[in-house]
């Protein structure tokens, strides 16, 4: 493959860092807006995917699962030559493929809704934390990478500081933390791409 042909192919991977989280947070929100009995502090996200809204929701997740992928796979690119790097990026695949799980396998699934949702959250937060400590020994990207680390921080902080009954809440958290860090990082590193 030509260099120019995998300069576009990791440019298209990085803009999937944008991408993804505009749509599953657009499916989030449609979601939410027909679903009139949702309640932030009752509910979790994923009972969107069993409701009214399933149709809307589930596959929201799974092609914002599947375009994490994507960004995921251009980070491995970018950060190959750090084995903190890559192990995060890696890490990243794993928590991207459990969120297309989570549209996959909804709550009537069982228990294993539980635990793919609970895998995705807990993979991102490991995969942040590396990937943060991986660009912080680049010198050129110290201050991404404590965008990043800080991402991590701010997000488990707050999940645990806003008092809520049901998980909505700490899970769009999460879920908006993550998405402001994927745009940025998907910016700057499609710049430098």
């Amino acid at each position: 493959m030509s260099k120019s042909k995998r300069v576009v192919l990791l440019k298209f991977a990085l803009l999937c860092g944008v991408i993804s989280p505009l749509i599953s947070l657009s499916f989030i929100a449609l979601a939410i807006a027909y679903t009139p009995r949702f309640n932030w502090f009752t509910w979790a996200l994923s009972d969107l995917g069993v409701h009214e809204a399933a149709l809307i929701f589930n596959p929201g997740l799974i092609i914002g699962g599947i375009l994490a992928i994507t960004f995921a796979i251009g980070l491995m690119q970018v950060l190959r030559k750090q084995v903190l790097g890559l192990v995060g990026a890696f890490t990243l695949v794993l928590s991207s493929i459990n969120l297309c799980a989570i549209g996959v396998f909804p709550e009537s699934a069982g228990r294993i809704h539980f635990y793919v949702s609970l895998a995705f959250f807990v993979l991102l937060a490991i995969s942040l934390l590396l990937i943060g400590a991986s660009l912080i020994q680049e010198s050129s990207q110290r201050y991404l990478g404590l965008f990043t680390i800080l991402t991590v921080v701010v997000a488990v902080v707050t999940v645990l500081a806003v008092p809520h009954e049901g998980a909505a809440i700490p899970e769009i958290i999460a879920a908006l933390a993550a998405s402001v860090w994927a745009v940025v990082t998907s910016i700057k590193l499609y710049k430098s791409a």
